[in-house]
């Protein structure tokens, strides 16, 4: 019986791994060190406002800072007023719901015009997004006078929902200006496709742009919010008592005698939490919207 042999298949050969270069490692660490340093740089106002909200006034103004001075909760008692001062609770719910309805306001203004301008493009588009960005280059206090007599004459004076609507139309240009880079990566194939199934504008824009261009729209509402949150100036002078919002509850705690550097701490600190939760919670669809808008 004749034997066949044959060649037996040896292993694969692999390519030899190349060798790591010091110089790549040490690059690298170097940038490691160099981000660590600046996010320190960032983080270490936060963590000494922390630190000193938890100081009694006198160690708090203490020149050099006393690092290791016992800590106290008379700050946050202060501030919300457990020893004799008023509640802080109605200016954050001010805070809070003109910040909340203008955020909502704003995306239901800015995603059919983000869509007008993107999806179904206008003539001269560029000019109309010119034109809303340009609204955000006038000085806020060139338009505090005509606005403080507006308010005055239609008796929107110390009114939260003057906030709202003054909110809302401070934050639409730059909501626009954002949406139209999410909504331009959206495929415009979905969208006809929709619309030959019957769909009219309305379901489009719920049921078939929203989902897609939801990070977009996550992080558009949370810029939106932060900066009503954080508005001052024009609550500072339409406001008195009712419509008292958060951050002008912070400067009460600001007088020209005595201490106050812990209290205004404490207040800077619990007034910070909702923007600080926000900012964590949509964390995701703030990188993935931003990512959205910026990658082409």
């Amino acid at each position: 019986m004749a034997t066949v042999t044959g060649t037996t298949a040896g292993p694969t050969p692999t390519a030899p791994a190349r060798p790591s270069r010091p110089g790549g490692r040490l690059r690298a660490s170097a940038l490691g060190i160099v981000a660590w340093l600046a996010g320190l740089v960032f983080v270490a106002p936060l963590l000494w406002m922390v630190l000193t909200s938890f100081h009694s006034e006198a160690d708090a103004a203490t020149n050099p800072p006393s690092v290791t001075a016992p800590l106290t909760l008379d700050g946050y008692r202060e501030f919300f007023g457990l020893t004799g001062g008023a509640s802080p609770w109605p200016a954050m719910i001010n805070s809070m719901t003109a910040s909340v309805v203008s955020t909502l306001l704003t995306l239901l203004l800015a995603v059919p015009s983000a869509y007008a301008l993107s999806i179904r493009p206008v003539k001269k588009w560029t000019d109309v997004l010119f034109f809303f960005l340009s609204t955000k280059m006038l000085p806020l206090v060139a338009g505090l006078l005509p606005i403080y007599l507006f308010a005055k004459n239609t008796g929107l004076l110390d009114n939260i929902w003057a906030l709202v609507i003054l909110y809302t139309a401070m934050n639409l240009p730059i909501a626009v200006w954002m949406m139209q880079s999410f909504l331009a990566e959206v495929p415009v194939a979905i969208i006809e496709a929709a619309q030959i199934d019957g769909a009219k504008l309305p379901t489009v824009l719920g049921r078939v742009v929203a989902p897609i261009a939801l990070p977009g729209i996550a992080a558009t509402a949370l810029i939106c919010f932060i900066f009503s949150w954080n508005e001052l100036l024009f609550a500072r002078v339409l406001t008195g008592v009712v419509a008292e919002t958060a951050p002008v509850f912070l400067t009460g705690f600001i007088t020209s005698q005595g201490l106050f550097l812990a209290k205004v701490c404490a207040a800077s600190l619990v007034i910070s939490l909702p923007v600080l939760a926000a900012g964590f919670a949509a964390q995701d669809k703030l990188v993935q919207g931003l990512s959205l808008g910026a990658v082409k």
